[in-house]
């Protein structure tokens, strides 16, 4: 296999995987005269180049062989694909993200497949989460809460960071099939939706976490390194001030 270009799930690090990061093998399933016909099982590795993470990430595909003797998974017709290592598709977060939201997040993506009516519940409650703590704003409903914080943007106070086109996205996912109707219902009741409108959901949280969250977080750090500058020169302005004053008047020339 070539090599490729690749994020980490663990890091989120993006790398150009080489030959000596990666392995892939394909085998039969080991089973024959089975209703889904003959099937190969390709396993792919991949490790981290990143020397902070260099962990593994493991995924697994079960499909029809169409390879005979040499075993090929037709990707056509791929009967099971999952990532073994890390479990789920959720990125990793800063911790300076409120625990509890990225443990909706996370779980939210785990059992996007699995269970899309509960990713999409998890998912609905990390975006409350998310408003009551970034804007706090608590209404009795999602919708409501949303309602409160488009009108904050027409009033000009929402929090900075929080922004029309904010809105707006969040306004998109809201119109799309249950995810709009089932706003107003309490978060924790669990409504039909499919993966596609879960997966909706679990981008704008990552969104938010970026332009809220992430952004924030960079702004108050930068604006702590400019502040340690001036104390640093400030510092020396007044060290250099009080040595003028100890020093030894000097002589008349």
């Amino acid at each position: 296999m070539a090599s490729f270009n690749w994020v980490c799930p663990h890091c989120n690090r993006a790398q150009t995987v080489t030959n000596e990061r990666h392995s892939s093998s394909t085998s039969s399933v080991g089973v024959s005269d089975v209703a889904e016909g003959a099937l190969a099982l390709n396993r792919l590795s991949i490790g981290c180049s990143n020397p902070e993470c260099k962990k593994l990430t493991l995924t697994i595909t079960i499909g029809p062989d169409i390879g005979g003797e040499r075993y090929k998974v037709d990707p056509e017709r791929i009967l099971f694909r999952e990532r073994l290592l890390p479990r789920g598709a959720s990125k990793p977060q800063p911790d300076f993200i409120p625990v509890g939201l990225r443990e909706d997040y996370h779980e939210a993506c785990l059992i996007k497949e699995l269970s899309p009516k509960a990713s999409a519940t998890l998912a609905r409650r990390c975006l409350q989460g998310m408003i009551r703590d970034f804007a706090k704003i608590s209404k009795a409903t999602l919708y409501k809460e949303i309602e409160a914080l488009k009108d904050l943007i027409d009033e000009d106070k929402a929090p900075r960071g929080v922004t029309p086109e904010t809105v707006e996205a969040i306004d998109h996912v809201r119109s799309i099939g249950n995810i709009g109707a089932h706003m107003e219902k309490d978060i924790d009741v669990i409504v039909p939706i499919d993966p596609g409108e879960a997966q909706a959901l679990i981008e704008l949280i990552e969104m938010l976490f970026d332009e809220w969250y992430v952004a924030r977080n960079t702004r108050q750090e930068r604006l702590k390194r400019i502040a340690a500058i001036k104390a640093a020169k400030d510092n020396l302005k007044g060290e250099g001030a009080a040595s003028d004053v100890n020093a030894p008047p000097q002589p008349p020339k």
